[in-house]
Order: C-alpha cells, then structure tokens, then sequence
C-alpha cells in the first residue's frame, strides 16, 4: 500500500468515523431543549449531512487499497497472520451496505434494524481501523 492510499484511508476513517460518533452522541444522547422537536442538538443535521457526504470517501479508499494490498494478501495467505485486517473486511461491507439502506428503508423496524447494524460494525471498523497498523507485522521465516 503506498503512502498516498494509506492517508486518503486513513483521514476518511477519521472524518467519516469522526462525524459519525458525533451524529451517534447528538441522535442518541442528547435530550433535546425543545420536547418538540425531532433534532435533540442544532448541529445534529449538518453533522448528519457531512457523514452521508464523506462516506464515499472512505468507500473509495477501501476500493483503492483492496487490488494490491487486502486482495494480494488473502490470494499470498499472509492475511491469515494479520486477524484483524480478517475483522476490517468483515465489517467493512455490512457497515457500507446498512449505512446506505438506513437512508432509504421507509419502515420504522427495518430502518431501527440497519441502524444498529451500521452502528456496531461502523464501531469494529473504527477500533481495529485505529489497532491495525499499530500491529507488528508477521514474517514469515523459513
């Protein structure tokens, strides 16, 4: 992976991970000062839209890594040393897919089910995001 991949994923992470935390705190922490109204903080739908609109990002740099560093890896079988990088791929399309169908399922239980869904694994990505390049890599010696 060069440098320039490992940055744009890398600071989508954190932008994407970032705005997300926060629309997570304001949407599910928050009380709201008016007891009418559906935002709990005036931020909450602009941190909302700065997710929605950086998610792509972090998409792209997914797919710009995947040829030649994730892909290379699982045909290599060095992936089976690296245990997290197994969890990143793991919560990386569940979190893509539910992030896009909160949006647009129109029913209150599916729309609740997907939530959670992006939720607990946009949370696995950004731990084990931040964990795996701080793991030492394996080699294997002969």
């Amino acid at each position: 992976m060069s440098r320039g991949q490992a940055w744009s994923l890398h600071v989508s992470s954190l932008l994407v991970g970032g705005t997300g935390l926060v629309y997570g705190y304001f949407r599910y922490f928050q009380e709201p000062t008016d007891p009418f109204s559906v935002v709990n903080h005036p931020l909450q739908p602009d941190v909302q839209h700065l997710h929605i609109l950086l998610a792509p990002l972090l998409v792209f740099a997914c797919g710009w890594i995947w040829q030649n560093h994730v892909w290379k890896r699982i045909r290599s079988g060095y992936a089976r040393q690296r245990k997290s990088g197994w969890i990143l791929i793991l919560s990386l399309f569940p979190m893509i897919f539910s992030g896009y169908l909160v949006q647009v399922c129109e029913q209150e239980h599916w729309r609740l089910i997907w939530a959670w869904i992006h939720g607990i694994t946009s949370c696995i990505w950004l731990l084990f995001a931040v964990i795996h390049p701080l793991l030492p890599r394996k080699t294997t010696g002969a």
